[in-house]
């Protein structure tokens, strides 16, 4: 399989090209960037690798896969190009910046009979894939409400416009992990924050999403966060569960490893990073499953090859970007909005 990237920013540099590149039975063709500075990093960082102009170029080079890390503004109009050249698309995340937008690449994608996926890597975060493990055992009984967050003390990422606000960017995240969780949702309501220099760009939100099912999730982020509250807290009617911090994953690739270096301990938490079980007066550490984004490209692999689906469906970012405009449209209106499909 040949993988073309599309974008070398930090999501292409860090997210993507390293585990493209130790993707056994894949060749990274490339990457496409014009910029100086993008092309020399890529030099630095995989001197073998390719620099072209344009996506119709890296597609003439040969490319069973393209994906797309650019920035939202830009990004739907490249999803779309590569779209009409026949090849399958990642869509990095957020998916669009509308729902409309969204229903238009999958029409786009659909017309043209190719595969169009989006990159939701934190289904294969080290916590998600622990809680999972939890409640498929029903350790935690009956669960009653989910509360994720992502919060940091980064002031440099204010007014950062590349992901549409932090709601829209890391919101897809925890929007996306609560609906595979618990399903579909009724209502939203929504709180954002926002700095006096950048009044169109949040930098802080709380969603609270009422399931079908009953079940209720509190999602936060914050990129002005100086004590973080726990990743997860997941209360049910046998437990909960809880841990702190993020998922390793994003700090190894950061820092230079990838799964080639790390090879059977990537994505492995050390035991102080565990999280607990908890009920009542009793307590105790729950062994985290190891993390692997890199399972997505190997999804990837096996759907272009015909032997799968796809590691993320193209409808699922729809219904997480239909819920992050009800979020938005929430916030705006100070009130609960319903997202009942009549």
């Amino acid at each position: 399989m040949r993988i073309g990237l599309v974008g070398y920013g930090h999501g292409g540099r860090f997210f993507h090209a390293p585990l493209i590149a130790t993707l056994p039975g894949a060749t990274f063709v490339g990457v496409v960037t014009r910029s100086p500075e993008r092309r020399q990093q890529l030099a630095n960082d995989h001197p073998s690798l390719k620099a072209f102009d344009s996506i119709g170029q890296i597609v003439e080079a040969g490319v069973d896969a393209l994906v797309i890390s650019t920035t939202l503004k830009g990004r739907p109009a490249l999803v779309l190009e590569a779209i009409e050249h026949g090849v399958a698309v990642v869509s990095d995340k957020p998916f669009a910046a509308n729902a409309e937008q969204a229903q238009a690449l999958i029409t786009a994608a659909e017309r043209q009979g190719v595969l169009l996926s989006v990159y939701q890597n934190r289904r294969w975060d080290s916590d998600y894939l622990t809680l999972r493990k939890l409640m498929d055992a029903g350790a935690l009984g009956t669960v009653t409400r989910f509360e994720s967050r992502v919060e940091r003390y980064s002031p440099q990422a204010v007014g950062n416009a590349s992901g549409g606000g932090w709601l829209r960017d890391l919101g897809s995240h925890l929007v996306d992990q609560a609906l595979q969780l618990f399903g579909p949702v009724d209502r939203v309501f929504a709180q954002l924050q926002f700095s006096p220099q950048y009044p169109a760009l949040d930098h802080g939100f709380f969603v609270s999403l009422t399931h079908a099912n009953g079940v209720i999730s509190h999602l936060w982020g914050n990129a002005l966060q100086n004590s973080q509250a726990p990743r997860f807290r997941v209360s049910g009617t046998l437990g909960c569960y809880t841990i702190e911090g993020l998922d390793g994953q994003e700090d190894a690739l950061i820092a230079g490893k990838s799964p080639k270096t790390e090879g059977e301990h990537w994505g492995a938490e050390e035991h102080r990073r565990w999280g607990w079980f908890e009920q009542g007066p009793e307590r105790e550490r729950v062994p985290s499953e190891k993390g692997c984004w890199t399972q997505f490209y190997r999804q990837l692999q096996r759907a272009v090859q015909g032997q799968g689906p796809l590691p993320v469906d193209a409808y699922d970012a729809l219904e997480t970007t239909r819920i992050l405009d009800a979020a938005r449209l929430s916030a705006e209106r100070q009130q609960v909005v319903s997202t009942k499909i009549e």
